[in-house]
């Protein structure tokens, strides 16, 4: 993509299980140029391919602050990924970013660069806190104050999927306990999730349906509609759970379903049930900042981390 006339300020890299987005900004963080490539499959390949989108943000502007906005966890003393998306857990996948290249990078969770992104340029400015919450393949999110990420001692904070499932909610709609990709059972993630969705949707009507099929369907569907509103309650719980935990002025929505047509109306009225009585729930956003949103919180980190250092 060729360059427009703002002089690049900071770049980001959206690493993704499919496409790895280099996107460079200027100094009002609008994004003047970017650079994808397809996400290799093996660590060696990645390493390369990474410093290859550092090599070509060098190639524009030498210098500039650059973050990498990715999905899991980096262990805060060993440096080691945790991941499920791409074929770096077990491995020092900062460092050996930042080896290839022969520069140091920020890298952040993806979800956290989502609210970061967010807090400062998108759907919550001008909140004194927003809180983004991504619903997609797994539930995650990000919590800023002040315009900086709340402190996380060990890299934790936003792994909201992970909160157990309310029982009243499960026993009611009679619900299934499913094993969680970390290594528990009853996760949010795993009946709140895409995938979630369509459990949810098999259980009751043993229809196999896609998280896609199932928002197209549950306007005209009674059954699927059905399904949505049980999926709705317990989104609901969710944000409950986060509103009495970090009380966030807002709550900005990201990741594919919340995308769905009337998400913010279904999950405003189904939290209004939830709240303690008298309460409202916090305002429902939803993200502004598209495909550029996760690249831009990580470029702004590191736009940050530089001015700390």
């Amino acid at each position: 993509m060729p360059m427009t006339q703002s002089p690049p300020f900071a770049a980001g890299i959206d690493l993704g299980g499919t496409k790895i987005e280099a996107q460079i900004f200027d100094f009002s963080f609008n994004r003047v140029t970017f650079h994808r490539i397809p996400t290799p499959q093996t660590y060696d390949a990645l390493v390369a391919a990474m410093a290859d989108q550092i090599s070509w943000v060098e190639s524009h502007a030498t210098g500039l602050p650059l973050g990498i906005a990715a999905a899991g966890l980096i262990h805060p003393v060993t440096g080691i990924a945790l991941t499920a998306n791409l074929p770096a857990s077990g491995k020092p996948f900062p460092a050996d970013i930042a080896l290839a290249a022969g520069r140091a990078v920020t890298y952040i969770n993806d979800c956290r660069a989502q609210a970061l992104s967010e807090a400062q340029f998108g759907a919550a400015k001008g909140y004194a806190s927003a809180l983004c919450l991504n619903l997609g393949t797994g539930i995650a999110g990000g919590f800023v104050v002040g315009g900086a990420l709340l402190p996380s001692a060990l890299g934790l904070g936003g792994e909201y999927g992970h909160f157990a499932l309310p029982a009243h909610v499960v026993q009611a709609h009679a619900l299934p306990i499913i094993a969680c990709g970390c290594g528990r059972s009853g996760c949010m993630e795993t009946l709140i999730s895409g995938p979630g969705l369509a459990r949810i949707v098999q259980h009751r009507t043993g229809r196999s349906l896609t998280a896609q099929q199932i928002v197209a369907l549950r306007a005209n569907d009674a059954a699927i509609a059905q399904c949505w509103a049980i999926w709705c309650d317990l989104a609901a719980e969710l944000i409950h759970t986060l509103s009495l935990t970090l009380d966030p002025a807002c709550i900005v929505l990201a990741g594919g379903l919340s995308q769905a047509p009337n998400l913010v109306d279904d999950l405003t009225q189904a939290a209004s049930k939830s709240a303690l009585r008298g309460y409202a729930p916090p305002p429902i956003l939803m993200a502004q900042g598209g495909d550029a949103t996760a690249a831009r919180g990580a470029a702004y980190a590191a736009f940050l981390e530089r001015g700390r250092a």
